[in-house]
């Protein structure tokens, strides 16, 4: 998986004053967690834009001024209700012999016969929750769809690998075609001029009311 620097320093004093004005100055809070001990810290809002604002599942390297560093996956993030501007960061620190669970992004690949016969791709799970260490986390999980047909469905049981787990029932539906809306109103249209007709149409061996009427 791919990997994101962000630059920071420790804090000493973590009361809200101290915060107030670490934001004030462009700073982030963030506590890293996982170890013997919390670590306070602080990092550049616009260091955190390749991290918050992609699609993509990423490690990250929190390198400090004082020469430490350490791996880590982001755990939590604040963002202030008006304004948007990210408040708070909590890390969890990663180890090469500690499974980790983190949302992993799915790309669809592939071209479905259902979508070529006219249904419609709906994607159920756009993240996965898998559970491995820290060298086997990947970028995303891929998801073929060559084979499904409409009314197919994918499931997270055709996604396995012996890589890392996934944390969710076997049952779980990734993605699936189903018939299209304008497809379907079409199908209404037609049975209603057909049921139209067969109202409108005499009964097998009965005379038309205009003749009835000459006999």
């Amino acid at each position: 998986m791919k990997s994101i620097t962000i630059n920071g320093s420790q804090r000493e004093s973590v009361g809200k004053k101290s915060t107030k004005a670490l934001r004030n100055a462009g700073q982030v809070p963030c506590v890293l967690y996982g170890g013997d001990k919390p670590v306070h810290f602080s990092a550049p809002e616009l260091a955190f834009s390749k991290l918050v604002y992609t699609p993509n599942a990423h490690t990250v390297v929190i390198a400090l001024d004082n020469g430490t560093s350490f791996n880590a996956i982001m755990q939590d993030l604040q963002f202030h209700p008006v304004t948007d501007r990210i408040l708070h960061v909590d890390f969890y620190q990663l180890f090469e012999d500690k499974e980790i669970t983190m949302d992993i992004p799915v790309h669809v690949i592939g071209t479905s016969k259902g979508v070529l016969n006219g249904g419609v791709l709906r994607r159920n799970k756009r993240k996965l929750r898998i559970k491995a260490l820290p060298a086997n986390l990947p970028d995303f999980v891929e998801a073929d769809i060559t084979k499904l047909k409409i009314g197919g469905k994918l499931y997270i049981t055709e996604l396995e690998n012996d890589a890392y787990k996934f944390m969710h029932p076997d049952n779980t539906v990734v993605c699936q075609v189903r018939r299209s809306r304008a497809a379907m109103n079409v199908e209404d249209e037609e049975e209603d001029e057909d049921e139209t007709t067969e109202a409108a149409a005499p009964a097998e061996g009965a005379a038309p009311a205009a003749e009835a009427a000459q006999e």
